[in-house]
């Protein structure tokens, strides 16, 4: 059976996810997290496109991303590849690391972006890592209360539809 077609257009916006094969953890450690990132920054560079969120939990992923002129086969293609070589020479593995093609849903209103971003911020608390989303790091969450500078998400467009005070 085939893959189903994923719709792309310059300027569309997508829920990005991503799984441990098996369901096993993709980072073991900051470095590992830090390297997924390295990974994600690169992208941007090579194949533009907006982040707008993100979170790395143990086993999973989220971005929250819109797209300019390179769908998103060929931004997640870099990342995650490159992640996979890296991770199976490190810990001395073969074979797959993520479980599946990564999902991506096309994000289609407003209201749904926002809820995307809430979820994506919310789910360290969901998974019982931290009780106060301050204490983790892993997440776009420190970019939006003020915290990080010099950061590669890009708040605008979500402070956006907020209105003043922020």
């Amino acid at each position: 059976m085939p893959r189903k077609k994923r719709y792309w257009y310059p300027g569309a916006r997508y829920h990005i996810t991503s799984r441990g094969i098996r369901r096993t953890s993709l980072f073991h450690n900051d470095d590992d997290r830090n390297e997924y990132l390295r990974l994600l920054q690169e992208a941007m560079t090579r194949t533009p496109f907006i982040l707008h969120t993100y979170c790395l939990m143990t086993n999973h992923i989220h971005l929250q991303l819109e797209t300019i002129e390179h769908p998103t086969g060929s931004i997640m293609k870099h990342i995650h590849s490159h992640y996979a070589t890296y991770f199976n020479q490190k810990y001395h593995y073969s074979g797959h690391v993520f479980e599946s093609r990564y999902g991506a849903e096309l994000l289609t209103t407003v209201e749904y972006e926002l809820e995307v971003n809430k979820y994506i911020h919310l789910n360290p608390i969901r998974a019982n890592m931290v009780t106060d989303l301050n204490d983790y790091k892993w997440s776009s969450y420190h970019d939006y209360i003020g915290n990080k500078t010099n950061s590669m998400v890009n708040t605008q467009r979500m402070y956006s539809f907020i209105p003043e005070p922020k």
